[in-house]
This record gives structure tokens, C-alpha cells and sequence, in this order.
């Protein structure tokens, strides 16, 4: 990483990620350096994360296999044990897919990076204080609820509550990263439409008066050049929303599954508890805790996609307006190809065709309370 990186303070698309990007070196599933503006392949970093993947998986499968055979891990219900069997089934399933998807998630990062380089440094700062302290944040919760959980445990379940933390850990910085990826291309979109609101502003404050032929050929030199810059702009940008459902779509899936899985499991056992008026307070507050930290999460990642959808979508907008307020046949031309490319890219964020968006949550919570009535 380098020197120039200071929390709350981004200036481009490296130091923004920073803290990202260190959480995930520190699990080991971050196998790439950083070279100036260059995403690289390490091929320690490679081994690395080969073998603490594999050493995960393994124990992962032997917890499952006690679950299901010996006995010998502690949960004491039935409800308790299918929780933890889609936990951890779906926790393996997506580190196997953080490791198998390393060469794309390289290109995209890269891809990015790329992209990114046109944005203002002031719009790195104003969104470096929401990541990094919700980075940061997510990151030591996860940390320090495993350590009280520990305390409250016996010594005999000390290794798998640290596999717990270690597979929430790698689930967090995961999704943190593609809500990362999100905002940045969010951020792309949302550049582009204010700079054909300029464009839009200028047409229609030189379309009021009477122009010199000279002034008038040269404006629209420059707004043609503006606007060929734009749509470049754009495509590049759409082409890396493609980029990114498709190294994140498996991994979003399972996100998706296994947070309404753990809100459903964990509100159910925190009711249960209730009920029995036990005297179970940290177990109370665990289960409550539990359920507000993954309805965060997956509200976080509806968001930024929704978000993003709606930035892409405000283009268009502004792209037509311009078309209805231009009288110049060149620069109509120049829309109208605008107006098509907008058209034929699909810039909704995505996973194998389920849209995250509020739809995504409305449909799932109506399912939810009819199946529960």
C-alpha cells in the first residue's frame, strides 16, 4: 500500500479501499500487489491464500461432520443446527468462490481503477469517511463479539468460535467489497451526469440568443467532442458494471441467502428465548445484535445498488432533455447514438438476473410473513 494513504482522507480509488484492502490481506484473501495504478498477481500471496482457504475448508468439514455424526459440538436443538449447517455450508461455499474467482476479481479491481481515475479527489473525500468507517467499524465488531462470545463459552468450543469469527470476517469483507465497487462506480455515473447537465446548461443558454456563425461552429465542435467523451465515458463504466455482476453474482447469491437465513434463524431463537423468560441476558442481546447487524448489511447493499441503478438511470434522462432542447442536427445525431447506447446497456446491478434493489426485499419479506401466517 502506499505512504500516501491516510484514513477519512481518499484521494483516488487506492486509498479509498485501504482499509478494505488491508482487512482482506490480513485474512489472506487478498493475493495481489499494488504497483503505482497496477493491480499484480503475487504468487506468495497466491500460495498463501491457498493454503489458509484449504486449511478453512478442511476444518469447516470436520465441524460439519461432527454436527452431523459425533455429537460433539454444543447445540443443543434442532432449529440451532440447521443454522449452523447453512452457515457454514454457505461461509465454505463462498471462500472457495473468493479463491476460484482471485484472476477475475483481479481484472475487475483493475477495470476500476481505471475508471476511476477521471473522478474529482473531492468526491473520494466526501465518500471515504462512509467507507472507512464502516470498514473499520464492521470489521472490529465481528472482533470483539467473538471475544465476549468466548468468554461466555467453554474452552472446548474456543476453535470453532474463532472459524465463526474468521468465516464472518471473510463474509464481511467480501460483501464490503463489492459495496465498495458499487459506490465508485455510482460515483462514475453520477459524474457523468453532471457533466452532461453543464453541457445541458450551456445548450440552452446559447440556444436563447442570436449567435455569430464563427462562435456558434465552434461551440458545437466543443460540445460534439464533449459529448463523444461522454458516451465513451459511459460505456466504459457500463461495460464494468458487467464486469462486476459477473465476478460477484455467486457471492451475492450466497450473501443474500444467508443473511435472510440468519435474520429468520436468529430472530426465531431470540423470541424463543423471550418467551421462556430465561435468564440468558448475553444470549438475548446476541441473538438481537445478530439480527440488526445482518439486516444492516444486506439494507447497505440494497442501497448502494439501488443507488447506482438510479444514478445510471438519471442519464438517460438528462441525455433526452438535451435531445428535446438542441435544434443542431449534428449534436442531435451525436444524442440520438447516446440515446441508444444508454438503451442497450443494461446498468442494473445484478446476480445471475435476481436485481438488488428495495423489490429485492419487499418480495423476500412478503414471503416471509405469508409463509409465516
Amino acid at each position: 500500500m502506499r505512504k500516501g494513504c491516510q484514513l477519512f482522507y481518499a484521494t483516488d480509488f487506492q486509498s479509498l479501499m485501504y482499509p478494505c484492502f488491508t482487512f482482506c490481506r490480513i485474512l489472506g484473501i487478498f493475493p495481489y500487489k499494488i504497483n503505482k495504478s497496477t493491480f499484480e498477481a503475487s504468487d506468495s500471496c497466491y500460495i498463501l491464500s491457498a493454503i489458509v482457504i484449504s486449511i478453512f475448508c478442511i476444518y469447516g468439514i470436520i465441524i460439519l461432520h461432527e454436527l452431523n455424526m459425533s455429537g460433539t459440538v454444543m447445540y443443543i436443538s434442532i432449529p440451532r443446527s440447521l443454522e449452523r449447517h447453512s452457515y457454514y455450508v454457505l461461509g465454505i461455499f463462498i471462500a472457495i468462490t473468493t479463491y476460484v474467482l482471485r484472476n477475475p476479481r483481479l481484472l475487475l479491481l483493475q477495470t476500476i481503477m481505471n475508471v476511476s481515475l477521471k473522478l474529482p479527489s473531492e468526491s473520494y473525500k466526501k465518500l471515504s469517511i462512509l467507507i472507512h468507517i464502516k470498514d473499520i467499524l464492521g470489521f472490529f465488531f465481528i472482533i470483539i463479539l467473538t471475544l465476549v462470545c468466548m468468554m461466555k463459552r467453554p474452552l472446548n468450543s474456543i476453535l470453532v468460535t474463532i472459524f465463526g469469527m474468521y468465516l464472518s470476517l471473510l463474509l464481511l469483507q467480501m460483501d464490503m467489497l463489492y459495496v465498495n465497487c458499487v459506490c465508485v462506480l455510482n460515483l462514475c455515473f453520477k459524474r457523468i451526469n453532471h457533466n452532461l447537465t453543464k453541457v445541458q446548461e450551456f445548450v440552452l443558454t446559447d440556444e436563447s440568443h442570436l449567435l455569430r456563425q464563427v462562435y456558434y461552429k465552434q461551440r458545437n465542435s466543443f460540445l460534439i467532442i464533449k459529448l463523444k467523451a461522454l458516451k465513451k465515458q459511459h460505456l466504459m463504466v457500463s461495460d464494468t458494471v458487467q464486469i462486476l455482476n459477473m465476478t460477484f453474482s455467486l457471492q451475492l447469491i450466497a450473501t443474500i441467502i444467508t443473511s435472510f437465513s440468519e435474520i429468520t434463524f436468529n430472530l426465531y431463537f431470540y423470541i424463543v428465548l423471550s418467551m421462556a423468560k430465561e435468564e440468558e441476558e448475553f444470549w438475548y442481546w446476541f441473538f438481537l445484535i445478530s439480527v440488526i447487524y445482518y439486516t444492516i448489511k444486506i439494507l447497505l447493499i440494497v442501497w448502494v445498488c439501488d443507488s447506482g441503478t438510479n444514478q445510471a438511470t438519471k442519464i438517460g434522462i438528462t441525455v433526452h432533455n438535451l435531445l428535446n432542447n438542441t435544434s443542431n442536427k449534428q449534436i442531435k445525431n451525436e444524442l440520438q447514438l447516446f440515446s441508444m447506447q444508454i438503451l442497450h446497456r443494461d446498468n442494473v446491478f445484478s446476480a445471475k438476473g435476481l436485481t438488488v434493489d428495495a423489490t429485492l426485499l419487499t418480495g423476500v419479506s412478503d414471503r416471509l410473513f405469508i409463509s409465516n401466517s
